[in-house]
């Protein structure tokens, strides 16, 4: 069985730059400068956490809310602490 990491994110499309914006009750805000059509938001957020996370793009997976804001990731092949250590700088 694979390891599987969960990441809750709100994600603000828009943005004029992408970027970790700290923490908003419990999930991680992620501004994304895509806009939120046709799925380009969502796109654009898979791309910029396989980015910061140094994993594939395939290893980052939509789990819930594609048409929403709220959205859980599962980043594949990566452990709760390897994530948190490398989330570790985003302010609380």
């Amino acid at each position: 069985m694979s390891v599987a990491a969960t990441l809750k994110i709100r994600v603000i499309p828009n943005a004029k730059k992408s970027e970790f914006a700290g923490y908003r009750d419990d999930e991680l805000v992620l501004r994304l400068s895509a806009p939120a059509v046709e799925g380009k938001a969502n796109k654009a957020a898979v791309e910029f956490l396989a980015r910061f996370l140094g994993v594939a793009r395939s290893a980052v997976l939509l789990a819930t809310g594609e048409r929403s804001r709220h959205k859980i990731f599962q980043i594949v092949g990566l452990e709760r602490d390897d994530l948190e250590r490398k989330l570790a700088g985003i302010n609380r």
